[in-house]
């Protein structure tokens, strides 16, 4: 055989495999220009990026992505570089701050259509067949049933559907609408409300315990499977990390409604950044599930947060799922497809990367340090703390020690917002920096060189063309566009040289009779581990939540359905890979 045959074979039986090699990856919190908080009373304790209840829809093949006050919206034709649109969709009548305020974006035809929160009549319905191009006129100058948190949904049959409501005292609503005249098509009818007494997840509060107020339904959107309508809901609070979606399911998209055993669908209260609350699904180029939502930092002000997506499906049995596991760590966008035979589409394998954090709590040297904002803060895989410098001039400077020689991926910088000047949107501010590595802390390379940069880039994402070799890595501050040089989290992603963690012994879940929504879980500590994911489902093969634990052997997990016996598996994760899970766990 002639060794140019050999290689073509060779290259035939490996072709699934070499896409892997050049796959584009991301990394959440997503790295946009998120504009700053609009409204002064919101930013009395600190000036501070925020935005949250995404909608991303796929209209001729790319994507566009609208979220609560950022004056316009963005689109992608890949899931991974985003490109702002500046558009005030308010009136000058409408004395509010709330641009477009957890908006509802859906596809009728060749047409994209606008609404936005409002608990007025006469908030116009927007249409648009250049959204790229910024085109835009008013379908309707006021849709008179308002409505907070609203969504719409087009049927196969071409009837339009608008679901609603944002309290904790009334329900999801939902109501067909008359597509000729764009308004209500009969009375709204009460469509699902919390009952967060059996189910403890949706109990209000950082520790599910109803302090304070009662839980919240809200961010109302409607997916349609296989003949099945599954509406999903964000509960209990946007302010805290178990700040979830969930979902019911109908044969009808006005019902009635039953909860999905699995529930929250979308659940991350752990890992660096959390929360994956009010969202929309909706599917790539691909058929590919995925599922964009809210996450949390509520610091400088409880609405302050972020958006992240993860892939999303549903299994054989028809169960609506979402994969947060390893969230905020950097996955694939392009995973693999396989075509069945009914046209449907399946996830084969995972997103995740393998690429391992390789600095949590690793030493840090820095330029200066500003009051309390101790250095630390930038490697405790916490959003809500952060380090920053004296002063955001250029020449400040952030370094980390992996503590040993690693294979370096990625690298993400989370910056946080220390003194910012800003209110509102900003479409001209940018940051620069240069990134360096070493092996020895004498020799140094530059790993990027962002000197020049013009782009806004509050969390960006690195990811190397060729991993590198390296013990150090230094962040250089060119230039800030507003306040101090500050981090909350410099994460570097890759692959240690020492052994992966044991497997998890002892694992032990107490669910007490008194209040079988909750139970502590306890486990042997593996001694070269630095976190856990522990995975909650329903069944063996439907473990769909994933909690991210640092730096401890137990957590009081309180989002159990009372009448639902549950299966619990546990992994150990440290800079070198994962370990095995644990056989899951029946705990009724």
């Amino acid at each position: 055989m002639k060794p140019s045959a050999l290689v073509w074979i060779l290259l035939l039986c490996t072709w699934p495999l070499l896409p892997l090699q050049a796959q584009r990856t991301y990394c959440n919190p997503v790295n946009l220009d998120y504009g700053y908080c609009p409204i002064p009373d919101f930013a009395a304790w600190g000036k501070h990026r925020a935005t949250a209840d995404p909608v991303i829809v796929n209209y001729k093949g790319d994507f566009y992505l609208f979220s609560t006050n950022q004056w316009g919206y963005w689109w992608s034709h890949d899931l991974s570089d985003w490109h702002f649109i500046s558009r005030k969709f308010l009136k000058p009548w409408h004395k509010v701050y709330d641009d477009l305020c957890a908006p509802a974006v859906w596809v009728s035809g060749d047409t994209m259509m606008v609404f936005g929160s409002t608990y007025t009549s006469n908030f116009p319905v927007w249409m648009s067949t250049d959204p790229k191009n910024n085109q835009w006129k008013e379908r309707v100058d006021s849709f008179e049933a308002g409505g907070w948190d609203p969504a719409f949904f087009q049927d196969d049959d071409g009837k339009l559907y608008m679901y609603n409501g944002s309290s904790n005292a009334y329900p999801l609503y939902g109501a067909e609408i008359n597509r000729s005249t764009m308004q209500l098509k009969g009375a709204r009818r009460e469509l699902y409300l919390l009952n967060h007494e059996r189910y403890g997840w949706q109990r209000f509060g950082e520790y599910m315990d109803n302090t304070f107020l009662d839980p919240f339904i809200e961010g109302a959107w409607m997916t349609k499977h296989k003949g099945r309508y599954y509406l999903q809901y964000g509960a209990p609070g946007t302010e805290f990390s178990g700040y979830a979606d969930g979902v019911v399911v109908s044969d009808h998209p006005l019902g009635p409604f039953t909860p999905q055993a699995h529930n929250p669908v979308s659940f991350k209260p752990g890992g660096f950044v959390r929360g994956a609350g009010h969202g929309s699904t909706f599917q790539d180029n691909r058929q590919q599930w995925w599922h964009v939502s809210t996450m949390v930092i509520s610091v400088k002000n409880s609405f302050e947060r972020r958006l992240g997506f993860w892939p999303a499906g549903f299994d054989k049995d028809g169960v609506m799922y979402c994969n947060t596991a390893f969230g905020d760590y950097p996955h694939y966008l392009d995973r693999p497809v396989s075509k069945k035979g009914d046209g449907s589409y399946e996830q084969d394998g995972s997103t995740f990367t393998g690429w391992m954090l390789l600095n949590y709590n690793k030493p840090v040297t820095v330029s200066s340090t500003l009051g309390g904002y101790l250095p630390n803060n930038a490697v405790d895989e916490n959003i809500k703390t952060y380090w920053s410098a004296a002063t955001g001039n250029k020449g400040e400077w952030i370094g980390t020690d992996l503590g040993a020689l690693s294979t370096v991926h990625a690298v993400q910088i989370n910056y946080a917002d220390q003194d910012a000047a800003f209110l509102g949107k900003q479409t001209d501010i940018c940051h620069q920096y240069i990134l360096r590595y070493s092996a020895d802390g004498k020799k140094w390379h530059i790993l990027a060189d962002k000197s020049n940069n013009k782009t806004d880039v509050p969390h960006d994402y690195v990811p190397l063309p060729q991993p590198v070799k390296a013990r150090y890595i230094r962040l250089e501050n060119i230039h800030m566009p507003t306040g101090k040089f500050a981090v909350s989290g410099l994460r570097v992603f890759g692959n240690g040289n020492g052994p992966t963690p044991d497997t998890v012994k002892s694992l032990i879940v107490l669910r007490t009779e008194k209040d079988k929504r909750s139970a502590w879980i306890k486990w042997e500590p593996v001694d070269n581990a630095y976190a856990y994911n522990i995975y909650v489902g329903i069944a063996p093969d439907k473990l769909y939540n994933c909690i991210m634990v640092h730096n401890a052997n137990d957590y009081y997990f309180k989002g159990m359905d009372k009448e639902q016996p549950y299966y619990f598996s546990i992994e150990a994760i440290n800079e070198n890979g994962v370990s095995r899970r644990t056989q899951a766990l029946l705990v009724r």
